[in-house]
């Protein structure tokens, strides 16, 4: 894909995300991560449950590894629908609060925000939940850093 510039149209920058977020991130594809919907400064990532997932056999919960993953996704698209042009992004930082085991068969459903965009650093919250956002499994905050050339 040579022109990485994002269309100020909803739908098309929608449609353009979706496609450097599989192209351009090959765990996102390994691990089956869905990217179900980008606003102007947010994105909505699912990931479905599988058994590679788990953490505990025991338990059937999903290990946080997958999960940091998850969030880091959402929270990288919501990064790249913020910006102007696409720029190539490094997570800088990632704190995340695990408020409760997920629970096994379900899948995990990332929404990132990208609440401030400095010249280099971009700023974002995350929730990730199991269909009700007001049972959240984890949530974070991140910062990300533009490279220049």
């Amino acid at each position: 894909m040579s022109d990485f510039s994002l269309p100020a149209d909803p739908a098309g920058r929608r449609e353009k995300l979706a496609v450097l977020f599989t192209e351009a991130v090959p765990h996102n594809h390994a691990l089956a991560l869905r990217l179900e919907e980008v606003g102007a400064s947010d994105a909505t990532v699912v990931m479905p449950y599988a058994d590679v997932l788990v953490g505990n056999p025991e338990t059937g919960v999903v290990a946080g590894g997958a999960v940091t993953t998850l969030i880091d996704a959402a929270s990288g698209t919501a990064v790249m629908a913020a910006l102007d042009a696409f720029a190539a992004i490094v997570t800088l930082d990632l704190r995340i609060d695990y408020l409760r085991p997920a629970r096994p068969g379900l899948p995990l459903t990332a929404r990132a925000e990208c609440y401030k965009v400095t010249r280099l650093v971009a700023f974002v919250r995350a929730l990730v939940h199991q269909g009700d956002p007001a049972m959240p499994v984890a949530s974070s905050q991140g910062t990300f850093m533009r490279v220049e050339d």
